[in-house]
């Protein structure tokens, strides 16, 4: 019924800023093509401390970022010249392709009132043809995203398809991504038709044959079985998933299927060939020297979430 469950590891992104970190994990490294997820959140931090909350502009190679908000904002400019608030129930969609830059800010002090900023952000890898595909970045409006709903159940297509549902995000391979609402009592189950499957449990309490997993547990399910998911109170679910894409090697934020282009980007982000968002230039997260971290083996610097 379960492969794995994953338990999550507090990460320090920024002093009073920790987060959550999901994947990868040394016994699974992916689900399906996602290969990288963390949540931040709820955030009790002063205004005064907002600034230390600043993602500084930093590297993409090889991946999609898909950044997914429960509350607050955040504000996205990156190496194209896209400068694009994101909200809760949006999608950005940032594809990296052969490189692109880009720094996530917190910029409204209000968003700190009640711990309301919360955020998720997963990375998808791209297929081998795509890799090298050109940066884009792409922001998907809540009315864009469809919604299901039945007694005790609500849930968001984020990307993707699954029960039947289809959105305009642009994927690079089948892949599903849901935010699920249940509540006490309610019984789903996951999307068929995917060799990899998960559930993260953002909040509350689910029982999955008979044995209770609670928030920031990923359920990794076996290939071909179809499990009941009971809701023991009111639970957020993150539910993800799709087809294996091979062997994927991840160094601080850049993903590749080669080893070889892991140290091109390096090279590029020191030499300066990976552009700065034009609008936020001024700083920027410097390549980590890291030696006991060489390609393929390292997970991503705490100095970015993304």
């Amino acid at each position: 019924m379960l492969d794995l469950v994953i338990d999550a590891r507090p990460a320090a992104l920024s002093p009073g800023f920790e987060v959550k970190r999901i994947l990868p994990y040394r016994l699974r490294r992916m689900l399906g093509p996602f290969i990288f997820m963390d949540h931040a959140g709820p955030v009790q931090l002063t205004p005064e401390l907002l600034p230390t909350l600043d993602v500084l502009p930093h590297p993409h190679i090889g991946l999609s970022t898909v950044s997914y908000l429960f509350g607050g904002q955040v504000t996205h400019r990156d190496s194209l010249g896209v400068e694009q608030i994101i909200r809760p129930g949006e999608v950005n969609w940032m594809t990296a392709g052969s490189g692109i830059a880009h720094s996530e800010r917190f910029e409204d002090p209000a968003m700190l009132a009640g711990g309301q900023l919360e955020m998720l952000q997963t990375w998808v890898a791209l297929p081998e043809a795509d890799e090298e595909t050109a940066p884009a970045f792409d922001n998907y409006a809540p009315h864009e995203l469809p919604i299901f709903t039945e007694p005790g159940v609500w849930l968001r297509l984020i990307a993707g398809d699954a029960f039947g549902l289809k959105n305009s995000v642009k994927t690079h391979s089948p892949l599903f991504y849901l935010h699920v609402v249940l509540q006490p009592g309610a019984r789903f189950g996951l999307p068929r038709g995917y060799p990899e499957r998960g559930a993260y449990v953002a909040k509350g309490q689910l029982e999955v044959n008979g044995r209770l997993y609670g928030p920031g547990q990923l359920l990794v399910f076996t290939p071909g079985l179809d499990p009941v998911l009971v809701a023991r109170e009111a639970t957020t679910l993150m539910l993800l998933g799709g087809e294996p894409l091979g062997e994927r090697f991840i160094w601080w934020n850049f993903v590749s299927s080669r080893k070889e282009r892991i140290e091109q980007a390096k090279a590029d982000w020191l030499a300066g060939r990976i552009l700065l968002p034009p609008n936020d230039n001024l700083e920027f997260v410097p390549l980590p020297q890291d030696k006991t971290r060489p390609a393929g083996s390292g997970f991503p610097a705490p100095q970015a979430l993304s």
